[in-house]
């Protein structure tokens, strides 16, 4: 595995070495060792899927408060995304700075994301598929969020607004940092 240092302090572009011949081919997608030798949390707590089904789709900006915030490591098994995470660590250097990086089915790239992020993306291509792996449970109480358009982060997603979005991603208030992001019902 290759583990490329992003300008997030703690966002890490991950990359399998995949192994092609006549069959198709074959790649170690999870390997705890090359995480914790590096540092880094390898703590699987659950596992989830999402399908999109349109072209153009944004889910996001999610992440969960303590005591239940989630890390993430996240992979396109179908398709293509933009995937973008924003920096809301309120003491970090990188604060409010977001990265977006291109996974796909195609480039077997992953992206781990550290608590403390919110995390998004725009599917790039129809019936895309995202598995990601999280170091905490899912807890409804705990579930924020961020506008995928706020002004704050300035989002440059490639294919501009959204062909299909939720009600709860499209209705975030404008993030403020002395105010606590939207507790989500």
């Amino acid at each position: 595995m290759n583990f490329i240092e992003t300008k997030i302090a703690g966002v890490w572009i991950v990359e399998s070495t995949v192994l092609r011949d006549e069959r198709g081919h074959f790649e170690v997608a999870w390997l705890p060792s090359e995480f914790s030798a590096r540092g880094l949390d390898a703590t699987i707590a659950q596992a989830n899927v999402a399908q999109s089904l349109r072209r153009g789709t944004i889910r996001g900006m999610h992440y969960q408060a303590d005591p239940c915030a989630q890390g993430k490591l996240v992979r396109v098994t179908r398709g293509s995304m933009f995937d973008v995470t924003i920096d809301l660590r309120p003491t970090s250097p990188t604060f409010g700075q977001w990265i977006g990086v291109e996974l796909s089915q195609d480039n077997h790239r992953m992206v781990l994301i550290p608590t403390g992020l919110a995390h998004g993306y725009q599917t790039l291509t129809d019936d895309a598929e995202m598995l990601y792996f999280v170091s905490a449970p899912y807890s409804p109480p705990h579930e924020r969020g961020v506008r995928w358009n706020d002004p704050a982060f300035a989002i440059a997603w490639p294919l501009g607004a959204p062909t299909v979005i939720g009600e709860r991603d499209a209705t975030y208030p404008d993030f403020t940092p002395s105010v606590p992001t939207r507790h989500l019902t």
